[in-house]
């Protein structure tokens, strides 16, 4: 089955976009909704977390505490290694489940991390990439989620650059601040043809 790689900065539209392809018949994964899963309440993330960041990153329901620990992780290099060291394994692992169970026109991976990560460019056909500004991405994500400017700004940091993620881009969807829904559906749905064709 034909595989894209979907990915984009935080705030960039990926979600969006991989909403679209699915309504079309895609097959979506999401790696961020397997990572969510890992560590909400009884998640295969949560022992191992506890163990090397200890319970005060553990919430009152059992899940990780996302806002504490983003601050942790965002804040301090050694610390975000290790928490990915614990759980891209896992993720990995989920991925590959899902992926021999998928039934679609194609599989769609949305990835947050795909330039980053190192392993993805091998195991996708195409990699398609959501563009937006660096401005853009600050006002979505503080009115998405009320972040503090500084913690975004973190986040982004330790994302790829636009331009490293522009440049293994084999496909690439605008979505600048002054793009339209209508826009954006209308890029997504001329390259959602094209993979059609390509399964």
């Amino acid at each position: 089955m034909f595989k894209l790689g979907l990915t984009g900065g935080i705030g960039s539209g990926k979600s969006t976009v991989s909403k679209l392809l699915a309504n079309w018949g895609a097959s979506l994964i999401d790696t961020d909704q397997l990572a969510r899963d890992l560590t909400g309440p009884g998640g295969a993330g949560i022992e191992p977390i506890r163990d090397v960041f200890g319970s005060e990153m553990i919430d009152s329901s059992g899940a990780m505490d996302r806002a504490r620990m983003r601050e942790h992780v965002f804040a301090d290099e050694t610390a975000r290694l290790k928490l990915e060291s614990i759980l891209h394994p896992m993720i990995a692992a989920a991925t590959e489940r899902a992926a021999q169970q998928a039934e679609g026109r194609y599989i769609v991976f949305e990835v947050p991390l795909l330039v980053e990560s190192g392993r993805w460019l091998s195991r996708v056909d195409r990699v398609c990439v959501i563009d937006c500004d660096r401005q853009t991405q600050l006002a979505r994500v503080q009115a998405r989620n009320g972040m503090p400017i500084l913690t975004i700004e973190r986040i982004l940091d330790a994302q790829a650059a636009r331009e490293e993620r522009l440049a293994v881009a084999d496909d690439v969807i605008l979505n600048d601040n002054n793009v339209s829904l209508d826009k954006l559906t209308e890029q997504t749905a001329v390259l959602h043809q094209m993979w059609c064709k390509m399964s």
